[in-house]
């Protein structure tokens, strides 16, 4: 593929959000024409119009899991990634972003049409958890990259990862 036919890659917000007791909340969903085809992943998604991506960040945040009481800290991690969903193949340029908060009820109340269509629930896990998950999370590499966070704290600038294509 040229440079020419190479889409534009859609700019995310990614929450890395923690509880209290360093649980971290993750989204579980799955391809509409497949259901069996499940995975688990952190809240956020595309920027609109000219919002910063912390404003993205926050706004998906409240969107699809209604916690409100969070306080934004520095990116984590940066990554490129491509994958198919929906019928159409994704370019991702995706920032995760840290967040605390002290609300660990949920209640998506702001979902996309597509949303609705493919987010089964949301589930606050443990390092251990997460650890010892046998199913899809994305990034692939998050247990240990939550195990990183928890041990070393925040990096000093943010962490670029390895692309992933699907």
């Amino acid at each position: 593929m040229t440079d020419a036919e190479q889409p534009e890659l859609r700019r995310v917000a990614r929450v890395v959000l923690l509880d209290p007791d360093d649980r971290i909340l993750l989204m579980h969903g799955f391809e509409p024409d497949h259901p069996e085809r499940t995975w688990w992943f952190t809240p956020g998604g595309g920027l609109e119009g000219e919002e910063t991506r912390e404003q993205a960040a926050l706004r998906e945040l409240v969107e699809e899991t209604g916690i409100t009481d969070v306080e934004l800290g520095p990116v984590l991690w940066e990554r490129i990634c491509s994958f198919p969903f929906d019928g159409r193949r994704w370019f991702q340029d995706e920032w995760y972003y840290l967040a605390r908060t002290s609300q660990t009820e949920f209640a998506p109340g702001g979902l996309t049409e597509l949303e609705e269509r493919s987010v089964t629930g949301l589930r606050w896990w443990t390092s251990a958890e997460l650890s010892a998950a046998r199913e899809t999370v994305y990034p692939t590499k998050l247990a240990e990259l939550l195990r990183t966070l928890l041990d070393e704290g925040p990096p000093s600038a943010p962490v670029v990862l390895a692309p992933e294509t699907d």
